[in-house]
């Protein structure tokens, strides 16, 4: 359960309040009029952070071609359903 301390409270006393927040990793709610304007969290510990770096290493089980297209031009159609206007059509 968050603790909740008015902005007022947090401004005189903010110090103490992040110390104690630390203390028992609670994060702490910060309320303007009774309602919440901000959440201060603790910091998780280093052992609890994820590297962005190599997360999805592994994942891509094979791709044949990487400069080729994602998909083929054929299985687009634009968000109304139509067919996009072929652009070797005879207009004339």
């Amino acid at each position: 359960m968050s603790k909740l301390v008015s902005a007022t409270v947090f401004k005189a006393t903010c110090r103490r309040v992040i110390e104690q927040m630390n203390r028992d990793r609670e994060p702490v709610v910060v309320t303007k009029r009774g309602r919440p304007v901000a959440i201060v969290s603790p910091v998780p510990a280093e052992s609890d952070i994820k590297p962005v770096c190599g997360a999805m290493q592994g994942s891509v089980l094979g791709y044949d071609d990487p400069f080729g297209p994602a998909a083929d031009p054929e299985d687009w159609r634009p968000a109304d359903g139509t067919r996009p206007a072929d652009d070797h059509a005879d207009t004339g």
